[in-house]
């Protein structure tokens, strides 16, 4: 999973974890302010990013893991950003392709228990190297393909989309980092701004509730406690995602791209440092 050191941040020794929280009341009283920050500024990003100010996630990752711990702030992000995706699925629910979703969901699920699988095998900073590297490559074709013109051929096989989604199961797995991962499939394939979005907002809402479970049951990450934690910041959440609707309509079509564009070569880039 991502750490903090990853981003040149030095974890600190978590006051709270998720795991040996009792009660809400509890989990409160142990928190201190910069922790009560991090988590408000993090559920305002994760408001605007789900209605289409995407990049903002990589930015709130790496001090939430800072904060609560690495592996434990996985579970409390988690339930804010399905709260955040079925916002984002309620103002764009008619706008999906959903056979673009479809290609992806199957190896992205496959892409959950890949992570589990190799979470105490392999050390994370080989497989941020190698996903940032593909990615690299990814987005080094698509500007390519735009730049001269050229069609991208590789999205029409049928492994293309497999490799997303297994890639954005690993990541969203690991360190709810699929962002980039989705950002660069959907750039190549060449989506409006309103698909983009609305792709966007069906296919996390979906992934993100399957990995729930595996969250509880298997990682031990989310609780009564951390959900009602999360409950008192959907308010915030609400607010980020008014922010991020007003802002995307701001955008021209083409800005809109070029703003995609520019967080997503900074996140690949944040992967390989």
């Amino acid at each position: 999973m991502f750490l903090p050191e990853d981003f040149g941040i030095r974890e600190i020794t978590p006051i709270f974890t998720p795991s040996n929280a009792d009660t809400h009341q509890k989990m409160i009283e142990t928190l201190s302010i910069f922790q009560w920050t991090i988590l408000a500024l993090t559920a305002l990003c994760i408001g605007m990013s789900k209605t289409g100010v995407q990049g903002l996630m990589l930015l709130a990752v790496p001090y939430m893991a800072m904060a609560f711990g690495a592996k434990e702030s996985t579970g409390v992000i988690l339930p804010m950003l399905c709260m955040a995706d079925i916002i984002a699925v309620v103002y764009y629910k008619r706008i999906a392709d959903w056979k673009v979703v479809a290609k992806l969901l199957p190896t992205a699920i496959l892409g959950f228990f890949v992570a589990i699988f190799v979470d105490r095998l392999i050390p994370t900073n080989e497989f941020r190297q190698l996903m940032g590297w593909t990615l690299a490559l990814a987005l080094a074709v698509m500007l390519w393909s735009e730049l001269f013109g050229k069609e991208n051929r590789w999205m029409k096989r049928w492994w293309y989309s497999a490799l997303f989604g297994l890639l954005g199961g690993f990541t969203t797995m690991i360190g709810n980092a699929a962002g980039p991962v989705l950002s660069v499939y959907l750039l190549s394939m060449r989506k409006d701004k309103m698909g983009y979005i609305g792709i966007n907002a069906w296919f996390f809402l979906v992934v993100n509730l399957l990995k729930v479970p595996l969250q509880i049951f298997v990682w031990d990450n989310i609780s009564w406690a951390t959900f009602s934690l999360n409950l008192t910041m959907l308010p915030i959440i609400g607010i980020g995602a008014w922010l991020g609707i007003g802002i995307v309509k701001l955008f021209p079509e083409k800005a809109f791209r070029r703003f995609i564009q520019i967080i997503t070569i900074l996140s690949v880039a944040m992967m390989l440092i």
